[in-house]
């Protein structure tokens, strides 16, 4: 896809779909590019939205996660259960073996609490290079992004143009609130990490992700030996 005319249709979408649910929006894009549209799940509760109404859609819209080695049990619980619950199928991309191995061996297994640099490799590793190769044959890259999650995501649109995948990115429930977002999962019997009744409201690796105390903003968990402005991976720029 060319830069110059993706930038420009990002803007037309924008406008285009600025009134449409997100049910709207899937429905408009999977009837109509199912073949160039990849959803990439992390199953949060966000993605758990996402993922429900796909399946009502069309259940075989290519989904994926990345498994960087690292995650909570309580994940893959869900991930099994979400795929039976909606007759899905969940593509798990893993990052390259030598790589991770040349990367612990180099800097050790824990070396992301050692260092901005450090932490942002071990992301390349293990997130960033996975979800390149998986987002390769797609145009539009579903996300379950939203304002609220951080101060990183705040000047977020419903489309963007993600530059360093080159994808134009559709973030359907970017404009959610938690009320939003837990009501209509209460209301669709949507299945959930258990995590998130334990004071984990964003649910990344298993080592870089802890509870949050009552007041902390909902990112506090990630990355929480880090200022906010630095809490991202890179894969949401």
């Amino acid at each position: 896809m060319i830069i110059e005319n993706a930038c420009s249709l990002v803007k037309e979408l924008n406008q285009q779909f600025k009134d449409r649910s997100a049910v709207e929006i899937l429905d408009y894009f999977i009837r109509n590019y199912k073949e160039k549209i990849g959803f990439s799940t992390s199953l949060g509760a966000e993605d758990q939205v996402i993922t429900q109404i796909i399946s009502s859609i069309d259940p075989d819209v290519y989904i994926f996660t990345l498994d960087t080695g690292r995650m909570f049990q309580e994940t893959y619980d869900l991930m099994a259960l979400t795929q039976q619950r909606y007759k899905v199928h969940i593509k798990t991309c893993f990052p390259d073996k030598q790589a991770v191995e040349e990367m612990v061996d180099n800097n050790g297994i824990n070396l992301f609490y050692e260092s901005i640099q450090n932490r942002k490799l071990c992301c390349q590793i293990r997130k960033i290079e996975p979800m390149k190769k998986a987002l390769e044959h797609v145009d539009f890259w579903i996300s379950g992004l939203r304002r609220e999650q951080s101060v990183t995501r705040h000047k977020f649109s419903l489309f963007e143009w993600d530059n360093l995948h080159k994808k134009i990115k559709i973030n359907p429930i970017i404009n959610w609130n938690s009320d939003d977002l837990w009501d209509y999962i209460r209301q669709n019997n949507i299945p959930y990490n258990t995590l998130h009744d334990k004071g984990f409201p964003s649910i990344g690796c298993q080592p870089c992700t802890r509870a949050v105390e009552h007041g902390e903003d909902i990112r506090a968990g990630r990355w929480w030996w880090e200022n906010p402005e630095m809490k991202e991976c890179g894969l949401h720029k």
